[in-house]
C-alpha cells in the first residue's frame, strides 16, 4: 500500500493581508499547507530558513527587502528551492529578471482569485516533484 501523500508546505509573502488571506486560500483548495505567512521579504526569508517549505511565494514589492532580493537570498541559501513570484506589475521586465533569477513561475495579482487557482494549478506539477525530490534527498 502506498504511503499517504503529504500535502505541499509553502511560504506566502505579501505585504498586503488580504492579498495573503486569498492566496493562503487558494493553495489550501489545492491540498497544500500554508506553514507560514510573511509581510516583507526579510521575514520571508527568515521563515524560509527556519521552515523549509516546498514552496515559496514571494510577493515582487515588499518593503525591508524587495521580492527578487528574498529570491536571492533564498536560492542562495537552497538552490533546488521551488518560488513562485507575484507582481501586481505587468512590468515583464522585473517577471523576466526572477525568472532568470531561479524563480520557476510567477502570477500576476491583478487576475481574478480564479485565474491564479488556474495557474498555481498548472504549476502545482513540478511543486508536487521538487517535493518529492527534497524529500528522497
Amino acid at each position: 500500500m502506498d504511503a499517504p501523500v503529504r500535502p505541499i508546505r509553502v511560504l506566502v509573502a505579501d505585504d498586503e493581508p488580504h492579498v495573503r488571506v486569498v492566496v493562503a486560500a487558494i493553495v489550501k483548495s489545492l491540498g497544500g499547507d500554508v506553514v507560514g505567512q510573511a509581510g516583507d521579504g526579510e521575514q520571508a526569508v527568515a521563515l524560509y530558513r527556519e521552515l523549509r517549505p516546498d514552496v515559496a511565494i514571494l510577493d515582487i514589492n515588499m518593503p525591508k527587502l524587495r521580492g527578487d532580493e528574498a529570491l536571492a537570498r533564498i536560492t542562495a541559501l537552497d538552490p533546488g528551492a521551488v518560488v513562485v513570484m507575484m507582481t501586481a506589475q505587468d512590468a515583464i521586465d522585473s517577471v523576466t529578471d526572477c525568472l532568470d533569477h531561479g524563480a520557476r513561475h510567477y502570477i500576476l495579482k491583478s487576475n481574478r482569485a480564479e485565474e491564479i487557482l488556474a495557474l498555481l494549478t498548472q504549476c502545482w506539477p513540478d511543486v508536487r516533484a521538487g517535493a518529492l525530490a527534497r524529500e528522497a534527498a
